[in-house]
């Protein structure tokens, strides 16, 4: 990982600690998070619980929308859920699609080890501090 902002942000994650998430890159407006989901995890039919694939993406864009050395919080976030997840090893992508003054749109897409896409997340974030420098 090359972005110190990020990897600052990330270090004082207390709950991407507790679910064990690990975070792989980042880079300005981008980020990449992994998760191993075990049995723990699953919802009553045996599949991964939607909140937890939820707070994966989420954690994802967090880390993204933190890269460019301002402190950002999320202001909305939705996802759509692709494909049903079982345990295992699941990643989740985030990248920028616009950096406007204080507000920044991402979209992180979850897949699981295979590759198959689970879930799509879409997320506002709002800066509360603004860099001398633009996106």
């Amino acid at each position: 990982m090359s972005n110190l902002a990020a990897k600052a942000y990330f270090v004082q994650d207390s709950f991407a600690r507790l679910l064990g998430v690990e975070l792989l890159s980042a880079q300005d407006g981008q980020a990449c998070v992994t998760f191993f989901a075990s049995s723990e995890h699953c919802n009553g039919l045996g599949g991964v619980h939607g909140a937890v694939i939820f707070a994966l993406a989420d954690i994802a864009f967090a880390v993204a929308c933190n890269t460019r050395g301002h402190q950002a919080v999320g202001i909305h976030a939705s996802i759509h859920y692709i494909h049903g997840a079982r345990p295992g090893q699941m990643l989740a992508t985030a990248h920028e699609v616009s950096c406007k003054s204080r507000l920044g749109h991402y979209l992180v897409n979850v897949t699981d080890s295979q590759g198959v896409l689970l879930a799509q997340f879409s997320g506002m974030s709002y800066r509360l501090t603004v860099p001398a420098v633009s996106c």
